[in-house]
């Protein structure tokens, strides 16, 4: 089973992931489906990695939205017919630079 080590890695991972398409701005990520599907995939996989990290090591690190990470990570897998693309937009271009600081300062403690 992996640790929650593991899990913060694979979160970073997706981020850089994400990364190198994102950096074309929002107009690329609008109309190219293989790039929303990409970046939709790796928010998954930070959700999923966020999910399988121990309870415990949520309430230990408060800082970061862990049931907001869930909550998307729910939304994009269960309700994938009525995403809106402007709030995932959102999600990438603000929100993620934020988490990646968050989980690097996390990892850089251990």
């Amino acid at each position: 089973m992996r640790d929650h080590l593991e899990r913060l890695r694979d979160i970073i991972e997706a981020i850089e992931k994400i990364e190198r398409y994102s950096c074309k701005g929002k107009e690329a990520f609008l109309h190219d489906e293989l790039i929303q599907i990409w970046m939709i995939h790796h928010l998954e996989i930070i959700g999923e990695a966020g999910r399988s990290v121990s309870e415990g090591f949520h309430l230990n690190n408060t800082q970061i939205p862990w049931q907001k990470i869930v909550g998307m990570r729910n939304v994009l897998i269960h309700e994938y017919l009525g995403l809106d693309l402007e709030i995932i937009w959102q999600v990438i271009s603000v929100d993620l630079p934020n988490l990646r600081f968050q989980i690097e300062g996390i990892l850089k403690d251990q």
